[in-house]
């Protein structure tokens, strides 16, 4: 039996992709969310709380760790997310349970080179320095775990990303895009579904444990060619793609706690910001999903999304 806590676009896809390999998941959320499947047990679970927690994953082979924080800031983050992950490890210790963490770019602290899974992971301040800490945190703690790394995620589920609704729905639309930093700077994206393989994989690999993987992520890409691959898979005109100088954001970010909070990660924009996950993809077995592939896929659950909301 495998946890998943969370069923945001990467808990839910994780509990989707093991339930259809056969597998019994059991799905912690504090609203009873995720996949509608008869191998998915859904629960009512404040994943933060120690009691809570470790009984719901009695018996568990794995622990899925995808909840993230409540707010998009570094305080929030420094607030909530050591202590959630200090109590899953705690429990997944005490149950004999991997945990596997999806992770982001931003503990990179060469970002301008390209990133590979031996790169120096030193980066200081904001919501940078505070993924460093949870990833020296789990290296110090006697629990298994595995970091699977992603740069900006996209794919069916995913709402709040560059490559989610500021790009997706407009491009459905016949709207004009506004990029962050530049729409032409290269930059990976990591199709969601592929990430969630990834940890899978992860997790049944023990001599993979204790380590941080890159998920299988495709050539870069600019904002610009991201959003004429959904225009091509949706069958629509190329939208008209302009982008919000970096230094305008800047500007807002004065006055502006959510501006300041995103200005903090315009590098990744204003500059190539690239991962390589061959050697992960060695290790693992897996291949990014083709760019056709993963834009049709995305296009085809935005359009199923706009339907439902009719």
């Amino acid at each position: 039996m495998y946890v998943v806590t969370g069923a945001g676009p990467v808990g839910y896809t994780v509990a989707e992709q093991l339930a259809e390999q056969g597998h019994q998941v059991r799905v912690l959320t504090r609203s009873g969310s995720g996949p509608d499947h008869p191998l998915v047990e859904r629960l009512q679970v404040d994943a933060s709380d120690r009691e809570q927690l470790s009984q719901a994953i009695t018996g568990a082979g794995a622990v899925f760790h995808c909840i993230h924080a409540s707010a998009y800031r570094a305080t929030t983050w420094a607030a909530e997310l050591p202590q959630a992950e200090q109590v899953v490890m705690d429990a997944a210790e005490a149950a004999g349970a991997v945990v596997v963490f999806p992770e982001s770019l931003y503990s990179y602290s060469e970002p301008d080179r390209i990133m590979t899974e031996t790169s120096p992971r030193e980066a200081a301040g904001g919501k940078r320095g505070i993924r460093v800490q949870l990833l020296r945190a789990r290296e110090a703690h006697p629990a298994n775990t595995v970091s699977v790394v992603a740069g900006d995620f996209f794919g069916p589920r995913v709402k709040m990303a560059h490559a989610g609704e500021r790009m997706v729905p407009l491009v459905l639309s016949g709207k004009p895009i506004q990029a962050i930093g530049s729409a032409d700077q290269p930059h990976s994206f990591t199709y969601v579904p592929d990430l969630a393989a990834a940890m899978i994989v992860a997790a049944q690999k023990p001599e993979l444990w204790n380590s941080v993987l890159h998920g299988p992520t495709g050539s870069p890409m600019t904002q610009r060619e991201v959003a004429a691959a959904y225009a091509g898979a949706a069958g629509v005109a190329t939208p008209k793609v302009s982008a919000v100088p970096g230094w305008v954001l800047r500007v807002a970010g004065i006055f502006s706690t959510e501006m300041r909070e995103l200005a903090e990660l315009l590098y990744q924009f204003e500059r190539p910001f690239v991962m390589d996950s061959s050697e992960s993809q060695r290790l693992l077995g897996l291949e990014p999903t083709p760019l056709a592939e993963a834009a049709a896929a995305t296009v085809a659950w935005w359009r199923g999304a706009a339907r439902q909301a009719i």
